[in-house]
């Protein structure tokens, strides 16, 4: 019977793939020539092959009962599970959340080994499952469990790979924004997130932004969905700014952030691209937990705010951390 390797599950988003990209990385360097699969949410087919150095193949996941990122579907299920038949996988990696709903549909998966997180050393799915370490950023909380594989972990870094498609795709949609030709000095604020308990006020931004378009361009990001909080920001901004909303793909607005001088954002996927970047960022945290998700680069990033219904910080603060990054990155 033939096998396909490792599967790993973590269906998510942006960001929390990125914290996954350690783990991938020593999972890689420790089996070299077994398939690594992800099993991810859709969106993810192309995360997978922009990392095609750690990952081998992609699978959506069908959705879970309980799994609030995908409703379930019993003939997504069934595709998946007749896909899945007489090839099971050596190992399923289960690396979404701590396990209480996510193990049962690793379980479900053919598998020889399964390894992953349980709430506790009484609600193992595996003799090889971990108990879920809940008081360490995300990133080490996975690479704690490959090294429990035996795969040690010596680079904890993000990365996020840029091809010229990218660069040549942030350069056009700048300029079609108007931003001049010989400008590189420009800041990038992304007032957006999925999560609206993890948003700053937009009143907040346009004061930072308005602070900020005196010393250099600021450049306004979000998605397509996040068009109208963008708007928002602008209209309450009094001095001018580049607005790229739904303008970009992700390789787009990554290759934005890697060539501004500074990103001003909530706690969300472009704060990690940032991270993973080596962009300068100032991260403000409203509804999130900055132990578990803020940047581990602290010289280079700045985390504003304690998070989880702590109060929020001022505009003045946030545009300090700000200023002293730039003045850093002069």
């Amino acid at each position: 019977m033939s096998s396909q390797g490792i599967a790993v599950v973590r269906p998510l988003y942006l960001g929390d793939l990125l914290c996954a990209v350690p783990a991938l990385r020593a999972l890689r360097r420790g089996v070299p020539d077994v398939p690594i699969t992800l099993i991810g949410l859709p969106w993810a087919h192309a995360f997978a092959r922009r990392f095609s150095h750690y990952l081998d193949g992609f699978v959506p996941f069908p959705g879970w009962p309980g799994i609030p990122e995908r409703e379930p579907s019993r003939a997504r299920l069934c595709q998946f599970y007749t896909q899945h038949r007489g090839r099971p996988y050596d190992l399923v990696l289960q690396m979404h959340g701590d396990g209480r709903v996510m193990n049962g549909f690793a379980a479900s998966i053919p598998a020889r080994v399964r390894a992953g997180f349980a709430p506790g050393t009484e609600t193992r799915l595996s003799p090889l499952d971990i108990p879920y370490p809940t008081h360490i950023p995300e990133r080490l909380r996975l690479t704690c469990l490959v090294e429990h594989l035996g795969m040690p972990v010596d680079d904890a870094t993000m990365e996020f790979p840029l091809t010229e498609a990218d660069r040549r795709e942030a350069r056009l949609a700048l300029e079609h924004a108007g931003l001049p030709d010989d400008c590189v000095d420009y800041v990038v604020l992304h007032p957006g997130s999925r999560s609206p308990e993890r948003r700053w006020a937009p009143a907040h931004f346009a004061a930072v932004a308005d602070a900020l378009a005196g010393e250099c361009t600021v450049v306004l990001t979000g998605t397509e969905a996040e068009r109208d909080v963008v708007q928002a920001v602008r209209e309450r901004m009094h001095t001018p700014a580049l607005d790229l909303t739904g303008a970009t793909s992700l390789g787009g607005v990554a290759a934005v952030v890697d060539g501004a001088r500074l990103l001003v954002s909530n706690d969300t996927g472009v704060a990690h691209l940032a991270d993973a970047l080596g962009t300068p960022g100032a991260v403000v945290f409203t509804g999130s937990d900055p132990a578990r998700w803020a940047p581990q680069d602290l010289e280079r990033h700045r985390v504003l705010g304690a998070g989880n219904g702590a109060p929020h910080p001022t505009p003045g603060e946030v545009l300090e951390a700000a200023r002293d990054l730039l003045g850093r990155a002069a």
